[in-house]
């Protein structure tokens, strides 16, 4: 048997110079979720490869002949998912899977493109399904949805797995080592699931529930330990910095706990940076303990300055609390990245301002900022699905994809180019070179360079919506930009 994995990119990679300085344009980081499963895989049959768009293009000759290929699909590069899985089964002789956090929340869609959809997580349910196809079986266990001539049907979610210790084999990506060199990219690991939180934006609440699950601190350690020599062991990089991509790692704190002193007591030497919610900054152990395992910087998940905002979307936060937060954050010689959205109800002109305002008076080291997405299956989309410009799934990468309230689609994207112009200024750049150091100024250097090709995509984009969504209120403005303001 031959299995072959594939992760897809609304935007392939492509050699380029700008893959050296450039995050996001041709190249970006790999998926861990499919690696992990290419690992899984892997121990059932010896012929088990990924191929990730992000960092490779596809050798067809290699894939077109597997016995079952698996797609993997977020929300933004679902089309392209979609457009691979229907030249493999135009092409190859493969059993064609899609899986992922969009064709699990959107399963009717997904399954018209494939064989069949694998619902929720992989970890049970790819070694399931490979069982059996080897074994000749129907796919009836829990967690498949198909169709059968015109008939849509599915066997239901499978129960969420518990066992999530696999440390994945980065082998199994198709050039990753190869790639690994570029600055670009970052290690990164993954270390528990779920959220108890709800947002109501928030697609990984409505695909995997409010359950958070955790991997063994001694998994997670072996895991950074391998990232890490993985990426520095053949390469001479500047950016050496390692992401915990989890959504909310600080949700079991008595196992955080655990596994920042593991991370200490094996002492790697190391710069971290991991995503938080706002509740942290109030932690002084917490904080101390990141402190010393190395971690240099918190994204924290702000998201938005008003507490209208954060009232109408259950985001559990206020103004004067993430204020407070921040600096408490900083006191204990963290940075604050910030995660920003912009496109809520409430907003109006002059939302970038005040964004980039804040920003520069709070000493927040860096950002990103996105319009707010609609993810189908989330309550957002519900109740804000009649204002969306359209289902072009793969403009869903920050930019504006619904009419706003009160401000014009053009504008409000107009006001994302204007909020990173003013943060990623010529003089911040210059000051950043001058007074920063170390990975600080690496970084500000590096987000520089993809802010401006951001904004340079933003404004292309306004042709889009100037087409496509509707003008917004009489007194807004045309969709022009001088051609200064990239």
């Amino acid at each position: 048997m031959k299995i072959r994995l594939i992760e897809p990119a609304n935007t392939p990679y492509r050699r380029s110079p700008l893959n050296l300085f450039v995050y996001d344009r041709h190249i970006r980081t790999p998926s861990q979720g499919l690696l992990t499963l290419s690992t899984i895989a892997k121990r059932m049959v010896e012929d088990t490869l990924m191929y990730s768009e992000s960092i490779s293009k596809i050798v067809w000759g290699d894939v077109l002949d597997a016995d079952i290929v698996f797609l993997g699909v977020f929300t933004f590069n679902a089309q392209r998912g979609y457009e691979l899985a229907e030249r493999i089964r135009r092409s190859g002789r493969a059993l064609v899977v899609i899986g992922g956090l969009h064709a699990t929340l959107n399963p009717e869609e997904a399954a018209r493109h494939c064989d069949c959809v694998l619902l929720g997580e992989g970890d049970e349910t790819v070694p399931a399904l490979i069982k059996a196809v080897r074994e000749g079986r129907p796919l009836d266990f829990p967690g498949v949805a198909r169709y059968k001539g015109n008939r849509f049907f599915t066997t239901g979610r499978a129960p969420a797995p518990q066992d999530i210790d696999t440390v994945p084999d980065r082998d199994l990506l198709y050039r990753f080592r190869k790639m690994a060199g570029h600055n670009t990219i970052w290690p990164q690991v993954h270390a528990s699931r779920g959220c108890p939180h709800n947002c109501d934006y928030c697609a990984l609440v409505a695909a995997f529930g409010r359950s958070v699950r955790t991997r063994s601190p001694e998994a997670v350690v072996q895991d950074i330990k391998a990232a890490i020599a993985f990426f520095d062991g053949r390469h001479r990089r500047i950016a050496r910095m390692l992401w915990i991509t989890d959504d909310n790692f600080f949700a079991d704190r008595a196992w955080a706990v655990r596994v920042l002193r593991l991370i200490i007591s094996e002492n790697i030497q190391y710069n971290f940076t991991i995503q938080a919610r706002y509740e942290v900054g109030f932690d002084d152990e917490m904080l101390d303990l990141l402190r010393q395992a190395g971690f240099s910087e918190l994204a924290v998940g702000i998201e938005f300055l008003e507490d209208e905002a954060f009232e109408a979307y259950h985001k559990k936060s206020t103004y004067r609390e993430i204020l407070s937060a921040a600096e408490n954050i900083r006191r204990h010689g963290l940075r604050v990245r910030g995660l920003f959205i912009v496109g809520a109800d409430s907003h109006t002109r002059g939302v970038g301002r005040r964004l980039a305002d804040f920003v520069i008076r709070h000493d927040i080291c860096g950002v990103l900022i996105q319009s707010m997405y609609f993810i189908p299956g989330t309550p957002v989309y519900e109740t804000h699905k009649g204002s969306l410009i359209d289902e072009n799934w793969a403009r869903c990468t920050g930019k504006v994809v619904h009419n706003p309230e009160h401000i014009s689609a053009c504008d409000l994207q107009k006001e994302i180019i204007l909020a990173s112009r003013s943060i990623y200024s010529l003089p911040r750049l210059m000051d950043a070179l001058l007074h920063k150091r170390g990975i600080e100024r690496t970084l500000f250097l590096g987000e520089y360079f993809w802010q401006m090709s951001v904004r340079r995509e933003l404004k292309r984009d306004l042709a889009y919506l100037r087409a496509h969504a509707l003008p917004g209120p009489p007194e807004k403005t045309p969709c022009n930009l001088p051609r200064s303001s990239v």
